[in-house]
């Protein structure tokens, strides 16, 4: 009885669909002048109706039928080429179902597009609707949404152990997410929901590069030993390397799965969504280390075609991205003309950037997702951006911010929902890779860039730099992969600025308020020693600069050295401290921290930290950030970790330190999950 009942709603749902589509053509011909569903003569309005009825009908059956085919056959498109082309498509789709009722409907290519954009969105969303109360309807709505064909099964695990599926929120720290729970009415109430039943949250604390490079490679590959800054100099090759970017990010994974001997941490069933790196996933989407090189069967861009299999996705994503244009246009003019200080450009690119972030990669990943878990994968690891991107322009707790995380807690409704519906039990993991501090920018606080101080203590004469240097936003490297555009030097080689005197300039490189600067012509790591020999005022200008909080350099007879301003001194080996301790107002764990970094064999001559501000936890960035990350000081350190219950506690040997300690958690838990299911496939037995 239950099926035949089932079977009922569903043929109703289809007739309500039918209906809809007939209703918006019938409508849509009556305003727009060039599309007409009856023919010259002229024909009564049962004719027009029955007109619309076929054509919704041929529309529909060749967007079931055909439409998949063509998404696939256009893959290799850039993706916001692909998302037009499927407007194209879509019309020249509505164009053929019309002309299936000869000598009646009518519609140009352009005004085509129009009304089957309309009607695609008209009758999903009639879909969404009709489906929210049955649960077989809403698996197949959340199939459909993921790009999955009604007739693949989803494979059946090898035995009932819990899945894993971990969600990073990029850039959320954890006083962040904590206020954004919090209250009778909070920002995000589907986390809110998860930490009521049963969740826990937890901080846990980044290593010094508190970047997205550095602690995802940790949390996916278990090490990121040698990854100083999101981007730095290697004085052996000459080049830089820029976590987002496709080359940088392979070889970087490269290094990793050397060093640990392990492929990653989804290397069994597992599946890496929107990141930079692999962590071992035969599944992969959107993922920067594999966009220019992958194995067979990878397609890092294979997204794309499971989100804009449905047209309904592309009408719908391109009215958002539009929106989140008019969006970011005048919240940056309000901020503008409001006065509001500090600020930062946000013209150029950034609007398109922004809205790819904010739209098109969260929409895309979390589809993905939701296939992963109606398809039972092992291990799901995805990142979303928008907040990340929004909170280095508008800050972390702005107005603008708190609308991105909204937002982003829907798409966790999605997964959520999608995990009631899986095929086998799944752990809901929500993490974050690091937080933002906010505060003036370097040049903005104080006249000159980084670059220029240190030309000024090395005695040369301050010039513009050759080119304005990217922001460290991970999500400009997933645009340009998605895009295809092909990767531009990250700094000018250091051949090409030799100065007067034979020597070259200092490589000067900015990852949020942490600098790095190289000598390449002076041998293998530079020493306190060597630096005061040829530039005898470029540290103490560093050291004694208001906007800096301290030094990390090498001294020959003392090992790592931290300096500050008034001839303060922390000897890292020793623990000596002469005058005052640079790193005190960091707080804990600030000089394990630094003494991490300081082994590492990229670890650039000198290491800048700017000032940090313990009341008003402001920092500067030396970048074009309002909202910054990447080395000591506030909030950017403190990410968190929404623990989910009936799981071993995350911190049980104490407070949670470094990337690589979040690996550890999370391999661990896959373990317990694994061990449980067969401890009770023992006991059945």
């Amino acid at each position: 009885m239950g099926r035949w009942r089932s079977a009922g709603a569903a043929v109703l749902r289809v007739l309500a669909v039918w209906a809809v589509a007939t209703g918006t053509l019938v409508l849509l011909s009556l305003v727009l002048p060039d599309f007409r569903l009856q023919s010259a003569d002229g024909d009564s309005l049962t004719r027009v109706g029955l007109t619309a009825a076929l054509g919704a009908a041929f529309f529909g059956l060749l967007n079931a039928l055909v439409w998949p085919w063509l998404v696939r056959a256009l893959l290799l498109a850039p993706a916001l080429a692909l998302g037009s082309l499927v407007f194209l498509l879509n019309g020249l789709s509505l164009s053929l179902a019309l002309s299936a009722v000869p000598g009646r409907g009518q519609a140009g290519l352009r005004t085509a597009v129009v009304v089957a954009a309309v009607t695609s969105v008209a009758t999903s969303a009639t879909g969404a609707f009709l489906a929210v109360r049955d649960r077989g309807a809403a698996r197949r709505r959340l199939r459909r949404m993921a790009g999955l064909r009604f007739g693949r099964l989803a494979p059946s695990p090898a035995s009932r152990e819990a899945g894993l599926v971990c969600l990073q929120l990029d850039g959320i720290g954890y006083r962040v997410l904590r206020d954004a729970v919090a209250g009778e009415r909070p920002v995000m109430p589907t986390v809110a929901g998860l930490l009521a039943g049963g969740h826990t949250l937890l901080p846990w604390r980044t290593d010094w590069s508190s970047q997205t490079g550095a602690a995802q490679l940790g949390i996916l590959h278990g090490s990121n030993e040698d990854v100083p800054a999101f981007r730095w100099y290697e004085k052996e090759t000459g080049q830089v390397l820029v976590s987002n970017r496709p080359s940088s990010a392979a070889e970087l994974q490269r290094r990793a799965q050397a060093r640990t001997g392990r492929a990653g941490l989804l290397a069994t069933d597992g599946a890496s969504r929107g990141n930079l790196f692999t962590g071992g996933a035969g599944q992969v989407a959107l993922v920067l280390s594999i966009a220019t090189r992958r194995r067979r069967g990878q397609r890092s861009r294979a997204g794309y075609f499971a989100y804009f299999s449905d047209p309904a996705h592309a009408a719908r994503t391109a009215g958002a991205f539009v929106a989140e244009l008019v969006r970011e246009i005048g919240q940056s003019t309000r901020a503008r003309l409001a006065g509001v200080r500090p600020r930062v450009r946000r013209g150029g690119l950034y609007p398109l950037i922004r809205a790819f972030a904010t739209v098109v990669q969260r929409d895309v990943v979390t589809a993905a997702v939701v296939g992963d878990i109606l398809n039972g994968r092992g291990v799901v690891y995805a990142d979303l951006v928008a907040y990340d991107e929004v909170a280095h322009h508008s800050g972390p707790s702005s107005r603008d911010t708190r609308q991105v995380l909204a937002r982003l807690d829907r798409c966790v409704a999605l997964v959520r929902q999608a995990v009631e519906h899986a095929p086998r039990p799944y752990h809901l993991v929500l993490l974050s890779d690091h937080g933002q501090s906010e505060g003036p920018t370097f040049s903005g606080a104080f006249g000159h860039s980084l670059e220029e101080l240190v030309r000024i203590g090395c005695g040369r004469p301050v010039v513009a730099p050759p080119r304005r240097e990217e922001t460290g936003a991970e999500a400009r490297g997933v645009a340009r992969a998605a895009l295809h555009r092909p990767e531009e030097p990250a700094a000018p080689p250091p051949e090409r600025r030799a100065e007067p005197g034979g020597r070259t300039a200092p490589v000067v490189l900015a990852s949020g308020n942490l600098g790095l600067v190289s000598f390449p012509d002076l041998p293998e790591r530079a020493g306190r020693e060597a630096i005061d020999g040829r530039y005898p005022a470029l540290l103490r200008t560093l050291a004694e600069h208001p906007g800096i909080g301290f030094l990390l350099v090498r001294d020959e007879r003392h090992g790592p050295v931290v300096l500050g301003a008034g001839g303060a001194e922390h000897h890292l080996d020793s623990g000596k401290v002469l005058v005052a301790d640079p790193l005190a107002p960091f707080g804990p764990g600030a000089a394990e921290a630094v003494r991490r970094t300081a082994g590492f064999r990229h670890c650039a001559d000198i290491m800048v930290n700017s000032a940090y501000d313990p009341v008003t936890g402001r920092v500067h960035a030396f970048e074009e950030q309002l909202g910054c990350h990447g080395g000591l000081g506030g909030e950017q350190s403190r990410a968190f970790l929404l623990a989910p219950p009936g799981l071993s506690p995350a911190d049980r040997d104490g407070a949670l330190v470094g990337a690589e300690a979040v690996h550890g958690v999370l391999r661990r838990w896959l373990a317990e999950a694994r061990a449980a299911a067969r401890a009770g496939a023992g006991a059945a037995g």
